[in-house]
């Protein structure tokens, strides 16, 4: 190193020093200034590399307001889903030049009002955070000093930015396909017992306007009822319904899990997936892409999720102080084996 220093101590000063600038154009290119020009930003640039030169960000913060670091807020994160969409948002935010804190709140009211409390306020410049349990109402009374957007279907408060799929399309959409595949008898799998997330209610409403739409009468009995969100819960309520002499064709699942799951219950009793019946799952996670046989899914499209939510924080993150946005991005239906 040319300064003798060891990277940790490399201060401003060193680096203007060698590149034979100032400090303020040193900062300057550091902070990815405009009005420095190409040639002084590669000059200062040669210097930080051949230095190791890393900003001090604690006084980068204090002296630009900015952390260059934002938080994402989900319910659970070793969910396929959750787990997808924290990767997806991440890369967006380093493609931007931000970092992301990753926090779960496990489905819990008071760990979801502490995020719009502004827990992390100071150590980031703004949060996208999904909501499973904290209402609409209460969202826009706690509205937070830092920027924010909402992600899933759980609460659209007016003043706060909000980004989703039309899930009720998307279950019509996925009905849509199977019926166009001979099925007539498609079972939902699966309501839970104390579930309190919108999503399913809204995958539901779209599956029975599709039968509705296609001539075919609701049959409760379709409409399978699970203990909880695990891949034994759907096991167990499909299974269930076989055993008690319910007949279907197709299964429309709220997600993979439950869709791997449909898969188990028919291998234990000994029906074909598709020639039997054919199977549906949702969000097309990677437990769907490489399953066996391959699962068809309704794939939202999560890396317009993810774009759409952090363009909409930039903008507040950079000053907008603007109604509510609320975006609707696409879903499609991705056809594998099991259909």
């Amino acid at each position: 190193m040319a300064s003798g220093r060891s990277a940790g101590r490399v201060r401003l000063q060193d680096v203007a020093d060698l590149a034979g600038v100032s400090m303020k154009t040193v900062s300057n290119v550091v902070h990815d200034y405009e009005h420095v020009s190409a040639s002084m930003r590669d000059k200062v640039q040669a210097a930080i590399d051949e230095l190791g030169y890393r900003p001090n960000l604690t006084a980068r913060r204090l002296a630009t307001g900015k952390t260059g670091m934002i938080a994402l807020a989900i319910p659970e994160i070793d969910q396929f889903y959750f787990a997808e969409m924290a990767r997806n948002i991440g890369e967006e935010a380093g493609r931007h030049g931000y970092r992301i804190l990753v926090e779960q709140t496990l489905n819990d009211v008071e760990a979801e009002r502490a995020v719009i409390r502004d827990r992390e306020e100071g150590l980031v410049d703004g949060v996208i955070f999904q909501p499973a349990r904290i209402d609409t109402l209460e969202i826009a009374r706690l509205r937070p000093g830092t920027p924010l957007v909402l992600l899933g279907e759980a609460a659209r408060p007016v003043n706060t930015d909000h980004v989703m799929i039309d899930n009720t399309r998307a279950a019509r959409d996925g009905v849509e396909m199977l019926l166009r595949g001979g099925r007539r008898r498609i079972a939902f799998l699966a309501t839970v017992r104390g579930d309190i997330t919108e999503s399913t209610h809204l995958r539901l409403l779209g599956y029975q306007e599709a039968l509705l739409a296609a001539g075919i009468g609701l049959d409760a009995q379709l409409v399978l009822q699970s203990d909880g969100f695990g891949l034994d819960d759907g096991v167990r309520a499909l299974s269930s319904a076989i055993a008690a002499g319910v007949e279907f064709d197709a299964v429309l699942c709220r997600d993979d899990l439950f869709a791997m799951a449909a898969l188990r219950a028919l291998a234990l009793a000994g029906r074909r997936v598709p020639a039997d019946v054919s199977v549906l799952g949702w969000d097309d996670t990677a437990v769907a892409r490489y399953s066996t046989p391959g699962l068809s899914s309704v794939a939202p499209d999560k890396r317009a999720l993810a774009a759409t939510a952090f363009a909409l924080l930039e903008d507040r993150m950079q000053g907008f102080d603007g109604p509510g946005r609320h975006e609707i991005v696409p879903h499609s239906i991705v056809e594998r084996a099991t259909t």
